[in-house]
């Protein structure tokens, strides 16, 4: 019968190369995270129940080197080995991204399951010492829809060497579990991180928990606060790149707000001068004593963080193009980026499921305030992977000219400690003429940061669901962007 299934699988495979899907399917994103259930949970944390679950009961087990196993027998070995080993001895495994494949099985167009395969690595830790490379090895997994829940029926491993793969998206942490310890040292319930290498989104990493007592998934959907302003900014650019914006025009013929109608100021705003921080207004009018929007000084003379600057430009534009924001973002980002995780109001394609809440520092949550009108400074709810991609497309140009690039990527205007604005983005200015481009994120229950580096191609992410989250920036900052981290901090803290 075994061999037979075997058989079976490899048939499907054969068969099935026509069906691969795209890795920015919704096929593939699904696999993903039942794989991320599967291993992130239920393996590295030995989370027995978790596997239980996601274990179809005629689970059959193939592996090259220590034979076959059933659901229970393939539970009872984990639970008496490697789980039940002291706390001093622990493995993790871990994915090889880029070695992922999915291909669709179905009838008749009905989808009824799906083939993985790919390559994963494993680690072992023992006391005194440091993680180590333990093994890798080929898989194939069979996932089926059982009542329409997602079930893996069969788990074949295979080629096991003992020589680490050489693999261009490193680890930003090589102990899952320290690091699992360290966020709640620090009242973080969940981290999720993205790495950027050579132009590419080629890591994903969540930690903890996205809602209490639910391990974030590697899909977790974040609301990354003023994350939102390069969203607004890539829209605005991207209409300046096809000619139908004005980078310098004023913008008080689609829209002057009503709190500086009787200012004449207000007819030198421009997109430049909102995107780069220079209108003069606070960071919100509720933060002025009449509650009401008015200038501090004049626009384009100086720098003040405002989103209510963001906002200006948000209304502008869709006075002009008689559309909202979020249906320009949908145009000219979300969809060709195939974002399907990220909106700038609250519909009911949201998963809810996969929401992270908001903690303040002593993990009480916040409410979760369900915006119909978009924002266009904050309050953005996207993934890692989302954002990720959308950061790629930024540094290798997309949909912008070079001269509107150029402008993006220039000092428009001294922001502190040395730093500057560019349009969408703050420009830390490291040596040799290298520099990284800069948004953070920040409210209730919120703090994200992102970071570009468009001479070597580098990114990376990092989003919190906490008050305290900033408190892990430093520390993974150093660790992934090395040298040039360093040089961020110490701008940061001098």
């Amino acid at each position: 019968m075994h061999k037979n299934f075997f058989l079976l699988v490899i048939f499907f495979l054969a068969q099935s190369l026509s069906a691969q899907v795209g890795q920015t399917s919704e096929l593939y994103k699904t696999i993903l995270f039942q794989d991320s259930l599967l291993f992130d949970i239920g393996f590295n944390q030995c989370a027995i129940s978790q596997l239980e679950k996601i274990l179809s009961d005629d689970f059959e087990f193939y592996h090259d080197q220590s034979g076959t196993s059933d659901k229970t027998k393939f539970l009872s070995d984990l639970t008496n080995g490697l789980c039940a080993a002291p706390d001093n001895y622990q493995a993790r495994r871990e994915l090889i991204p880029e070695s992922t494949n999915i291909y669709a099985l179905s009838t008749d167009g009905n989808l009824y399951g799906a083939i993985q395969e790919g390559t994963h690595q494993f680690y072992e830790k023992q006391e005194g010492q440091s993680e180590k490379f333990g093994s890798s090895a080929k898989f194939t997994h069979v996932w089926m829809l059982e009542n329409g829940t997602w079930k893996l029926t069969r788990s074949f491993s295979f080629e096991h060497v003992n020589n680490e793969l050489s693999t261009n998206n490193p680890s930003i942490f090589d102990d899952e579990q320290a690091i699992e310890k360290w966020l709640k040292e620090l009242n973080v319930p969940a981290l999720g991180i993205g790495i950027i290498t050579a132009g590419e989104l080629k890591q994903i990493r969540l930690f903890g928990e996205h809602q209490n007592g639910s391990s974030a998934p590697y899909n977790t959907i974040f609301n990354v606060a003023s994350l939102t302003k390069p969203i607004t900014a890539m829209v605005a650019l991207k209409l300046i790149s096809m000619d139908k914006w004005e980078l310098d025009a004023p913008v008080h013929k689609y829209w002057i707000d009503p709190d500086i109608a009787q200012d004449p100021r207000h007819k030198q705003l421009t997109t430049r001068i909102i995107l780069s921080h220079q209108t003069g207004f606070s960071n919100w009018r509720w933060m002025n004593d009449d509650k009401k929007l008015s200038f501090q000084f004049d626009p384009g003379t100086g720098y003040s963080y405002s989103g209510e600057g963001y906002e200006y430009l948000r209304k502008a534009l869709e006075k002009k193009f008689k559309k909202s924001l979020q249906q320009l973002a949908q145009e000219l980002i979300f969809q060709p980026l195939n974002m399907q995780d990220s909106r700038l109001i609250w519909d009911e394609k949201i998963d809810t499921s996969r929401l992270a809440i908001g903690y303040d520092d002593q993990w009480n949550p916040y409410e979760t305030i369900q915006h119909q009108t978009p924002n266009g400074a904050d309050d953005l709810l996207t993934t890692i992977e989302d954002y990720g991609n959308f950061l790629v497309s930024i540094l290798n140009g997309d949909g912008l000219s070079k001269a509107v690039f150029d402008e993006m990527t220039s000092h428009q205007v001294e922001s502190s400690k040395g730093k500057h604005f560019g349009l969408g983005f703050e420009i830390y200015d490291l040596e040799n003429g290298d520099y990284a481009l800069s948004q953070g994120g920040s409210d209730e229950g919120v703090q994200t940061i992102v970071f570009l580096l468009p001479k070597t191609k580098q990114g990376l992410l990092i989003f919190t669901n906490s008050d305290s989250g900033v408190k892990v920036y430093e520390k993974v900052i150093t660790h992934y962007l090395g040298e040039n981290g360093q040089k961020i901090v110490d701008i940061e803290t001098k």
